[in-house]
């Protein structure tokens, strides 16, 4: 939105959730032939209204960032996030056939969507946090100054989790200089957050996780990622946050984290085998320097990939930005 309001566009955001709404459309009745971009869901009141007017509004751009369908199927889920996503699929038809354009957040995801819909585009997510200095990797692992192990997936990932857990229950048991933060709080695995020197921090909304990753510094992100496929749309956004936090990361060895991943050079791949995490995640402690130069990579590559004015010229080519 500051993009657009530079070039001379009226632009804002609008909360349509709860009692927002009511002044949400207020504020809408009186645009007449604005351009709108719609972000992932809908509350059914303001889906209703927006149907009923669309011939009112300009150009519509839907931008999704998940395979809805795809995660209320799957079995592994939360319950009641599959829920939610069910709820969120069943209106996905209407939103599809409000827009003009689609826009998501990989090519994965947007070849899924090019079935439903006949303009779809992507666009990868911007690198939005600024990166940090890596001070923090002036000392080696040692029981003085651990090293911290960090996992930011959301419940949606806990199954991915899961499947690393041995890897992180043998690091913690058999080391004593390192540090495991799971931000899952109350829904972290049992056998990992009883681990020792492990803490849980609850999930944060996305402004507080915001700040908090300015200012928490990360030695060895983890982003397992197993082959399903609700994964299968997924986008290279941890990669992203790992960099932001000043750390080297553990991927999955599968798309999306293949198309930005060099093994060794900015990160480590991993196959689903937990044996494979630890020997990585051991590999890194023992190689500090190393790990300390892939994520000075890392971060250069983060900068590139996730520059934003990439996304600002997908934007601006967008009817909305006209």
């Amino acid at each position: 939105m500051p993009l657009l309001r530079s070039r001379g566009q009226l632009a804002g955001r609008l909360g349509v959730r709860g009692w927002r709404w009511r002044l949400a459309r207020q504020v809408l009745a009186r645009q007449p032939g604005a351009n709108l971009v719609l972000c992932r869901t809908l509350p059914m009141p303001a889906l209703r209204w927006l149907e009923r007017e669309r011939d009112t509004f300009g150009h519509i751009v839907y931008l999704i960032d998940d395979d809805l369908a795809a995660a209320a199927e799957d079995v592994t889920l939360p319950a009641a996030y599959r829920e939610r996503m069910a709820k969120a699929a069943a209106q996905q038809s209407h939103l599809l056939a409000l827009a003009d354009e689609v826009v998501a957040c990989s090519e994965q995801l947007a070849e899924a969507l090019r079935k439903r819909h006949a303009n779809v585009s992507v666009m990868t997510p911007p690198l939005i946090a600024p990166l940090p200095a890596l001070t923090h990797f002036d000392r080696g692992p040692s029981p003085a100054s651990p090293w911290c192990i960090g996992f930011y997936g959301t419940r949606a990932h806990l199954a991915d989790l899961e499947k690393i857990a041995p890897a992180l229950e043998a690091v913690q048991h058999r080391r004593n200089d390192t540090e495991l933060e799971l931000m899952l709080g109350e829904h972290a695995p049992a056998t990992l957050s009883d681990l020792p020197r492990t803490r849980c921090p609850a999930p944060l909304a996305w402004k507080k996780f915001r700040a908090y990753q300015a200012r928490q510094r990360l030695h060895i992100g983890l982003a397992p990622l197993r082959e399903t496929p609700f994964n299968r749309g997924k986008s290279f956004i941890k990669f992203l946050d790992i960099a932001a936090m000043g750390g080297v990361g553990v991927y999955a060895n599968r798309y999306p984290y293949t198309e930005v991943v060099q093994h060794g050079v900015n990160g480590l791949l991993a196959d689903d085998d937990p044996g494979e995490w630890q020997r990585c995640i051991e590999w890194l402690l023992e190689h500090p320097g190393q790990a300390r130069r892939m994520a000075a990579q890392a971060a250069s590559d983060a900068s590139h990939i996730g520059d934003p004015t990439r996304a600002q010229e997908i934007i601006t080519a967008l009817p909305i930005g006209s």
